[in-house]
């Protein structure tokens, strides 16, 4: 969803089936730029899965003809304003729409709350027969290996694994062998690619993994490395914004293309 800036769902699914690609990630409403630093900017119209029952049969039928599933659900984090227990109707519609996990991040410091919060989450996502996985990355209360090791072992290895995003991964200080570690131990759940420098340019951590990333194989992570290391049957999304491209009038398709061409380049298909 983030490499394509929130593009409509049902156009996201035809695009992936075209491109040949077997599963896609989303959310369930649409997101504005502008909040992020950039007003007036807009590929798409706005749309939702939660208040739409039309657009939600139209994304189904479109998975039915295309092959393509939602392989990964987004949108949940842990807050200090709010409480996940309030998340349950989103899940639903998670769970009518066929999505086979659910991600969950944290903004909350208060690391025990974000432990409790993730096995409140974890019960409701594994009651509506989805999987729940912790995300790891440097600016987020979660924040390496071991905060989000700590986080499956609370909710239970039974009922949680991790996703583990390449920036995020390298630039936490995790190396190849971390990885290997994970997979020994059944941790990974799945695995979203890009490429970035190994050390940020950018002033803001969070504006460069939302908007500013790289095609695989353009930048320094050692993406072969890490792609061998993985199991053989790990889901792999691949997550590479670059709004700059966008901006300067790269459509959207053609900017999938290539991200969807690298990655073939580096992961055995």
């Amino acid at each position: 969803m983030l490499t394509l800036l929130g593009m409509p769902p049902v156009e996201h699914v035809k695009l992936a089936g075209e491109l040949g690609c077997a599963s896609i990630s989303t959310g369930l409403t649409s997101f504005s730029l502008g909040p992020f630093g950039y007003p007036g900017f807009s590929l798409y119209p706005e749309w939702s899965l939660q208040t739409d029952p039309a657009l939600r049969r139209e994304m189904k039928a479109a998975m039915r003809d295309t092959g393509v599933h939602i392989a990964l659900g987004e949108g949940f984090r842990v807050r200090p304003d709010a409480d996940l227990r309030d998340q349950g109707a989103d899940l639903d519609v998670m769970a009518e729409l066929g999505v086979r996990r659910i991600n969950a991040v944290s903004m909350e410091r208060d690391i025990a709350r974000t432990y409790d919060q993730l096995a409140i989450l974890a019960d409701m996502v594994i009651a509506r027969g989805m999987q729940f996985l912790v995300e790891f990355a440097p600016p987020n209360a979660i924040n390496s290996i071991a905060s989000a090791l700590a986080a499956v072992d609370h909710v239970g290895r039974a009922r949680s694994r991790m996703q583990v995003d390449s920036m995020h991964f390298f630039r936490s200080g995790a190396q190849i062998e971390d990885l290997k570690a994970l997979v020994a131990q059944n941790l990974i759940g799945y695995v979203q690619l890009c490429d970035a420098p190994l050390v940020s340019r950018e002033r803001s951590y969070m504006q460069e993994a939302m908007f500013a990333r790289m095609v695989p194989g353009t930048g320094e992570l050692p993406l072969h490395a890490f792609v061998a290391a993985l199991p053989a049957d790990v889901e792999i999304g691949l997550e590479v914004p670059m709004i700059a491209d966008l901006q300067a009038g790269m459509s959207p398709h053609d900017h999938a293309a290539r991200v969807v061409a690298a990655a073939r380049v580096i992961v055995p298909h």
